[in-house]
């Protein structure tokens, strides 16, 4: 018994008490407080602590500084400078802009920057000076073409040009080295051997100044940058990737080439994790060899990085700074729940996406990413999205109790009730309605209302059916207020009876069967057993029966889904295992629904199994559908959708990928802008070839890594053109979220 198990027997025990049949209340709150006692030993709970979230702040080129920067350096004070084609810059608002704190630098061609003991160090095209310590760093270094600065300590830097290198102390200079055709494209100081290295285009060297020499230490290899690890050996960027280089040994011990990237542009450590820039975005490395890639305007301004830096770091904040061609990328982290991430898109829903009550799945703006040009519009699955939320948050509701869970799921209630109402067929739902003049008028779809200036949309399908009947059976068992209870049960009926008196078929306004709402054997079992349609919409039917018999008690709906097991070999459709389901050309038909796996019918699968298997007509016919069900789960897997993961909990199973339904929560991004999103070229990933499952990886990329999709989309889907045109609704990450929660295999957040 899982807790969704124990909250229908609390609603029984509160009935039996409402009907004063004492004896029977009295023996089902004994089997509550047995099966409560043992239920933790079933089904493990994932402890809700704080972890990284990531997320990032963009700042943009503004009209009057249009330039190339080239250094991102953070104080420690936390102020931010830019060097961009000899000008200065720093963030204001969302935009870099000219930083004119200090008027004389106005006048200075800014060459590089750099830190040291967290303050600000300067190069010119004649000096090396500071502003801290009482400005008492300033001398003149006399190298032509400087451009890159490199310092050891807070007196002592190196100066780097095309043709030389000069060395300093104090002002003073105490070596100047010839380069002889050798382009340093990167440096670092070693401290323990007062000493730099050096990586060039033809490959790595160590310059020591005091003796006044360079040495290779590795030759014929092009590097790019170079840093130092946690362990004091060298990370080299090398044109196929990146290079180990123990000191000790004076070789290359370890080779990179599975990498998001290869074309390397820059390299940093930061709190112990690797950290490298690329003309394809960045990507971090931590000690566990364990990649996250940052690119597309999710993360950056553009993917062309020039530099990485530190920002601030503090116990409840940490910064990376990635320097582009176009703007400056912070990616900042912050300590955050589960709960608190759930907090952060139950805001997001509420500020952008309720259009009359329905979850409009898309924001949809007029200026590519900026939210403030943006409107809700209509979709053809207003019903099903909005079923999910009005899940979401009938499930918070049950947990906490919170009257604004309870307000949500009551007003989109009301949004899907009113889909019944709006149009003249008894008991059928629009797929959605708007006022008349805000919507594409497709004849064969959009319908004139009897009430004014409103219209509504038909042809709706089985995808709407299946939300349907999971939100008004939630409402049923969690809504308190029994009028509301009764209201949805209407509903219920009202659907199926609609559903049998039409011959197992939606019917449209116009006396047709909709495209999809077909669920007669001549449709279903017109299929080959192994066409998706054939299984799913038997499923289907039998879980809409199911639903309607067990809140009404009514025999005609038990009646209609024993004669299609009975008659028409429902159940053994419904039973057919995944491993069958594939491509079939018998027919136009066949041939379309098979030509690769469905992703809609796994949401139209799993949503209603929320109804399948609670309210089987028996408890042979349960275990078989948890057979079924199990057999569904094991196929997803490798998708590591933590809803499916959790529909798959509901029935009470012990293992059920727990810890992959968290890592799907906190991969999740906080960003659900629709970028133009690319990870096909990445030589981390293992690319398969064209399959019925359109599986385009061995493993699936984190959430933040892809195109945002709802849960009825190809997750392995890795490229997307899409244009920031759109923001996805919340309740992708919502309903999952507080599923696990009513479950109980998520807890409450921990401080």
């Amino acid at each position: 018994m899982n807790l969704v198990q124990l909250y229908h027997s609390l609603a029984k025990i509160y009935d039996c008490i409402y009907k004063r049949h004492l004896l029977q209340a009295a023996l089902s709150l004994f089997l509550f407080i047995f099966f409560t006692s043992s239920l933790s030993a079933q089904q493990p709970t994932h402890t809700d602590r704080a972890f990284w979230q990531d997320r990032s702040e963009q700042f943009l080129m503004t009209d009057q500084v249009v330039l190339q920067p080239e250094r991102v350096v953070t104080d420690r004070s936390g102020r931010t400078q830019i060097a961009a084609n000899g000008r200065l810059l720093t963030t204001k608002g969302n935009h870099l802009v000219t930083d004119g704190r200090y008027r004389f630098m106005n006048d200075l061609a800014i060459k590089d920057i750099a830190t040291i003991d967290g303050e600000f160090i300067y190069l010119t095209d004649q000096h090396v000076f500071a502003n801290a310590w009482a400005a008492r760093i300033h001398f003149e270094h006399n190298v032509s073409n400087a451009r890159l600065l490199v310092p050891a300590s807070r007196s002592s830097y190196l100066v780097i040009a095309e043709s030389e290198i000069a060395f300093f102390e104090a002002g003073v200079e105490v070596s100047r080295v010839k380069l002889e055709s050798l382009t340093i494209n990167d440096a670092i100081h070693h401290a323990d051997r007062k000493s730099f290295y050096l990586a060039s285009d033809r490959g790595l060297h160590l310059f020591v100044p005091s003796e006044k020499t360079i040495t290779d230490l590795l030759s014929g290899t092009s590097l790019s940058a170079l840093t130092s690890d946690i362990d004091g050996k060298l990370v080299l960027a090398g044109e196929n990737g990146l290079h180990s280089f123990d000191l000790k040994q004076g070789a290359i011990t370890d080779t990179k080439t599975e990498l998001p990237s290869s074309r390397i542009t820059v390299l940093a450590m930061i709190d112990k994790t690797l950290w490298v820039g690329s003309e394809q975005g960045a990507f971090s490395i931590d000690n566990n060899d364990q990649i996250n890639y940052y690119a597309s305007k999710r993360w950056l301004v553009d993917d062309a990085v020039v530099d990485i830096t530190a920002g601030s770091i503090s116990a409840d904040r940490k910064e990376v700074l990635i320097l582009t061609k176009q703007g400056l990328a912070k990616i900042v982290y912050t300590p955050m729940t589960l709960h608190d991430k759930a907090m952060h898109f139950e805001d997001q829903v509420r500020k952008r996406h309720i259009r009359h009550g329905f979850n409009s799945a898309e924001f949809e703006m007029n200026v590519p990413g900026d939210l403030s040009s943006g409107h809700v519009v209509d979709s053809d699955n207003d019903g099903l999205w909005t079923s999910m939320y009005l899940g979401s948050q009938l499930f918070r509701y049950a947990v906490t109790g919170e009257e604004d869970a309870y307000l949500n799921a009551l007003e989109s209630f009301e949004a899907m009730e009113r889909l019944y109402d709006i149009n003249p067929v008894e008991g059928f739902p629009a797929r959605s309605y708007e006022r008349s003049g805000y919507v594409k008028h497709d004849k064969s779809a959009w319908h004139d209302a009897a009430e004014p200036a409103w219209d509504w949309k038909g042809t709706t399908s089985s995808d709407e059916a299946i939300g349907h009947y999971f939100a008004f059976s939630l409402i049923v068992e969690i809504i308190p207020d029994s009028s509301i209870k009764q209201r949805a049960i209407d509903l219920i009926v009202a659907l199926t009876d609609h559903i049998i008196e039409n011959d197992l078929y939606l019917v449209d306004v116009d006396g047709k069967p909709t495209r999809w709402g077909r669920w007669h054997p001549d449709y279903v079992n017109g299929f080959p057993r192994g066409v998706g349609d054939r299984k799913l919409n038997s499923s289907n039917i039998i879980a809409f029966m199911q639903t309607a018999f067990h809140f009404t008690g009514d025999n005609k709906y038990k009646k209609e889904a024993e004669r299609l097991i009975a008659d028409f070999g429902y159940f053994e459709n419904l039973m057919t295992p995944m491993e069958e389901i594939g491509a079939h050309n018998t027919d136009s038909l066949a041939a379309m629904l098979s030509s690769r796996w469905n992703h809609s019918d796994d949401e139209m699968y799993f949503l209603s199994y929320w109804y399948l298997y609670p309210y089987a007509f028996s408890a042979e016919l349960k275990d078989k559908y948890a057979e079924t069900i199990k057999n569904h789960w094991n196929i997803e897997r490798p998708e590591r959708d933590g809803l499916w993961n959790l529909c798959y909990a509901m029935t009470g199973a012990k293992e059920f990928d727990l810890d992959e339904t968290i890592w799907y929560l906190q991969e999740f991004p906080l960003d659900l802008i629709n970028y133009t999103i690319k990870n096909s070229h990445r030589g981390d990933i293992e690319l398969l070839p064209p399959n019925f499952r359109s599986q385009t990886t061995k493993e699936v990329l984190p959430p933040d890594e892809k195109p945002i999709y709802k849960h009825n989309t190809n997750t392995f889907v890795i490229d997307r053109d899409t244009g920031a045109r759109r923001e996805s609704s919340g309740d992708i990450y919502l309903l999952p979220y507080w599923m696990g929660r009513y479950l109980g295999v998520i807890s409450g957040p921990e401080k």
